[in-house]
């Protein structure tokens, strides 16, 4: 019940703060984005990446490699969405690229967090400066408030979507194993790319390495 309601909430979380502040992409916005991307990163490698390869399943690295080459391809549609870059349209048609792109996203890290609750605080933690600044750019845009608000309640369903699919689905739970580890390498392009894009000339910046750091210790003591 938890990985249907949770990013749910995430996502209107995200939505309020957004009406609320009427954020720009700033720093603030920036360094939550950065924690998140700690956090999840530190949930995968301290939980979900062990639990899948315990499986002893032969293979599993080539679905790792297969998840992070297909959220490469989902990029060209979202533009990055999914680790916070979003850039304004000129015009008010619905970015119908980007909202599929972002849904198949969300259903496929909706499927393994319904039995795993640390990646599903991971996905949460990482849902809310995503729907910040999904939210923000919708607002900023020049669509209406009818294609805005059918664009965000879709975007957070899909990830209990998934979750529902993952319990339902026969095939689903046959593979798993294969299943996870293709998630695994989908949430690692993503929260890599978080935090190892290229800072402004490549500067040291300690408020973004004191929020990492701090994600990865809560995900550790989780």
């Amino acid at each position: 019940m938890l990985a249907i309601i949770l990013p749910i909430i995430a996502v209107i979380i995200g939505f309020t703060i957004a009406l609320i502040f009427k954020p720009v992409v700033n720093n603030s916005i920036k360094l939550l984005l950065s924690f998140s991307g700690a956090f999840l990163l530190s949930v995968i490698i301290f939980e979900f990446l062990p639990e899948v390869y315990n499986e002893n399943t032969t293979n599993i690295g080539i679905y790792i490699m297969a998840g992070l080459l297909v959220q490469i391809l989902l990029e060209f549609g979202s533009k990055g969405a999914e680790h916070g870059h979003m850039h304004h349209q000129d015009q008010g048609s619905f970015p119908f690229l980007l909202f599929v792109s972002l849904c198949l996203h969300s259903i496929i890290e909706g499927f393994p967090i319904a039995d795993n609750q640390d990646l599903l605080y991971g996905v949460i933690i990482h849902k809310i400066p995503i729907a910040i600044i999904i939210s923000a750019f919708l607002f900023n845009s020049k669509m209406s408030n009818i294609k805005s608000g059918i664009f965000l309640v879709l975007f957070g369903l899909m990830t209990p979507i998934g979750a529902f699919l993952k319990s339902q689905l026969i095939f689903l739970q046959e593979y798993s194993t294969y299943v996870n580890a293709f998630v695994v390498g989908v949430l690692l392009h993503v929260s890599t790319t978080i935090l190892f894009e290229s800072s402004k000339d490549h500067q040291f910046n300690a408020s973004k390495f004191t929020v990492i750091l701090l994600g990865i210790i809560i995900a550790y003591f989780l």
